[in-house]
């Protein structure tokens, strides 16, 4: 499947807000905490960026069809760019957190982001229905590929202040003017695609959700009791029980959970192949199945390697469904819907990350205090106080 000018735009894009996002995710938390910020106040602000975005991904999907595809991408870009500039600059508590919760930053470096309902929508208008799951892959793989490059590189902020002998502080806000230079790039990206209105790419103007509520809605709470499933198994606690059970040091959970990133993201491009002979809903089930199976022989393998092995086949696995996920919700929606059902299936994302950071946040609290005894760290400095408060 060869891709067209516009099509390539929109997975440049993906990929360079992948990039920046991967890196200021990581980068976000060691920054609040050079600002001098509590634990406390460094969650709510992590919470108000991903409750914000996840906002902004929503509203943008339900009142963005009166709007051109190109209006919205730039006035997005726009956003992001404000986003960066607003974290380099701002010192203040509240002001940051007014930041994160109005910006585009992206704290998981996943795709809750603003720009996902009307990229989604934009694409499945440019190809045939058989080619989505393929075009969908390429969008995921570009954004996943870029965001783990991302990461990689958060440590630069930290390098260059030893290399320069400069303050960390200044070369991690130098990071943030790096994503609003993203943002520019990006901007300009979008600004060579065509000026059409928003019905002409598939949409017109009325209610967002009409004759397609019912599945959207459908779809939806299915896809929420998945992300609720999933948060089950984050990778923190499966990096913990790979410790407890198996003693593996953390340079060589790092290493694996590298390898199970990237066979997952890879696996994707396997998803338009099984989608065209076996269909969308097969692929998904077939796909999920045997990741969850996988996954639960995982947890009885008595030894390190044949636990690491199954974690491994789960990620061949466990991706695959994504681009056909995403083909099938597109496929089965009108076209003048595909942005409000990109959007409202997004919420899924919002209940697992809210709950996720209600957990963080909760454990912060509860146990900020304790300090186990045979634990060779430093005590907090609040740590005379009884820890059963």
């Amino acid at each position: 499947m060869g891709l067209n000018p516009e099509v390539r735009r929109v997975v440049t894009a993906r990929g360079l807000r992948g990039f920046a996002d991967g890196f200021v995710s990581v980068l976000l938390v060691g920054y609040l905490r050079s600002l001098g910020f509590s634990p406390l106040q460094i969650g709510t602000i992590v919470t108000g960026t991903l409750l914000g975005s996840a906002a902004l991904t929503i509203a943008v999907g339900l009142i963005g069809h009166r709007a051109s595809v190109r209006t919205l991408l730039l006035g997005a870009s726009v956003l992001m760019f404000a986003t960066g500039v607003g974290f380099a600059t701002v010192s203040a508590f509240l002001a940051m957190l007014v930041v994160a919760v109005v910006g585009t930053l992206n704290p998981s470096a996943g795709d809750v982001s603003v720009f996902l309902p009307t990229e989604q929508a934009y694409l499945a208008g440019h190809v045939r229905g058989p080619e989505r799951p393929r075009l969908y892959a390429i969008y995921n793989l570009a954004g996943a590929m870029a965001g783990a490059v991302g990461a990689l590189l958060s440590a630069g902020p930290e390098v260059l202040a030893r290399a320069f002998d400069r303050s960390l502080e200044s070369m991690q806000r130098g990071g943030f003017l790096l994503y609003a230079t993203v943002a520019c790039i990006i901007a300009l990206i979008y600004r060579r695609l065509p000026r059409e209105r928003a019905e002409d790419a598939g949409a017109i103007v009325g209610r967002p959700l009409g004759q397609s509520r019912r599945i959207v809605l459908q779809l939806a709470a299915l896809f929420s009791l998945d992300a609720a499933a999933g948060g089950l198994v984050v990778q923190s606690l499966l990096v913990l029980w790979l410790r407890l059970r198996f003693g593996l040091s953390d340079a060589t959970t790092g290493s694996i959970f590298f390898a199970v990133g990237l066979l997952a993201a890879l696996s994707q491009l396997l998803s338009a192949r099984l989608a065209a002979r076996f269909g969308l809903i097969r692929t998904m089930v077939f796909t999920h199945l045997p990741a969850n199976l996988v996954l639960i022989l995982a947890a009885f393998a008595p030894e390190a390697w044949l636990a690491v092995s199954l974690l491994l086949v789960r990620s061949l696995f466990s991706q695959m469904d994504v681009p056909a996920r995403q083909a099938f919700v597109m496929g089965v929606v009108t076209p003048e819907e595909r942005a409000a059902a990109a959007s409202v299936i997004g919420w899924p994302l919002v209940i697992a990350g809210a709950g996720k950071a209600t957990y963080d946040l909760l454990l912060l609290a509860l146990f900020r205090s304790v300090v186990p005894e045979d634990e060779d760290l430093p005590r907090p400095e609040s740590s005379s106080a009884d820890p059963r408060r």
